[in-house]
């Protein structure tokens, strides 16, 4: 089965991306990307956001889902819906300049508080966070883009060994059944392998 790219981390309009959805949706596809969530900020979406969301076509699914901000934190959390699975997501450590110690805090905290952390995103728009990259964090390790402007597109993804559905993505993501790309990140190999295929750094 081929893998499937991705990206779990985009915003649009509907919160404060610069573009509407359709063309982030058309920009991924451009890009030859298999599945892409949005993620838009919780308190800047209007009621319709939920309803507003495409589902994708033949070429790339798209997934439902929301940018959490963990008020007690001040932590953004990424929420990512399937039919059936949720895939929760600490988004981007290294902007709030989390040591290890702070992101255990965090994930068991948050954990605590009824959102199960999923995933930790080891980049920051895109760029690869060596300092996050860490056995001592013991949840799968994701690449993102969190894009909002052009030039984010593209940056950093993953590639899910999966079968061509939101559930089946998310399974693979808390599995850990993946690997990450960068398109241009100092520091990080252009494409960092995981236990699927059994790679190594």
């Amino acid at each position: 089965m081929p893998l499937l790219k991705g990206n779990l981390h985009a915003h649009t309009t509907f919160s404060d991306g610069r573009r509407p959805v359709a063309e982030v949706v058309a920009r991924y596809r451009e890009l030859g990307y298999d599945f892409l969530a949005i993620t838009d900020h919780d308190d800047r979406i209007g009621d319709d956001y939920w309803f507003n969301i495409p589902t994708g076509d033949d070429r790339m699914l798209v997934l439902t889902g929301v940018e959490l901000d963990y008020r007690p934190l001040s932590q953004h959390v990424g929420k990512i819906m399937g039919d059936r699975e949720t895939l929760y997501v600490l988004n981007h450590p290294a902007r709030y300049g989390l040591n290890v110690k702070q992101i255990l805090y965090r994930i068991g905290v948050i954990s605590g508080d009824g959102l199960p952390i999923h995933a930790v995103e080891i980049t920051d728009t895109g760029a690869y966070q060596a300092q996050h990259d860490v056995d001592l964090i013991r949840l799968p390790k994701i690449a993102t883009d969190d894009s909002h402007l052009d030039d984010e597109f593209g940056r950093a993804w993953v590639e899910v060994d999966a079968a061509r559905t939101p559930d089946s993505i998310i399974r693979a993501i808390k599995a850990g059944d993946f690997r990450l790309g960068f398109a241009a990140s100092p520091g990080a190999r252009a494409l960092r392998g995981f236990d699927l295929l059994g790679l190594s750094d």
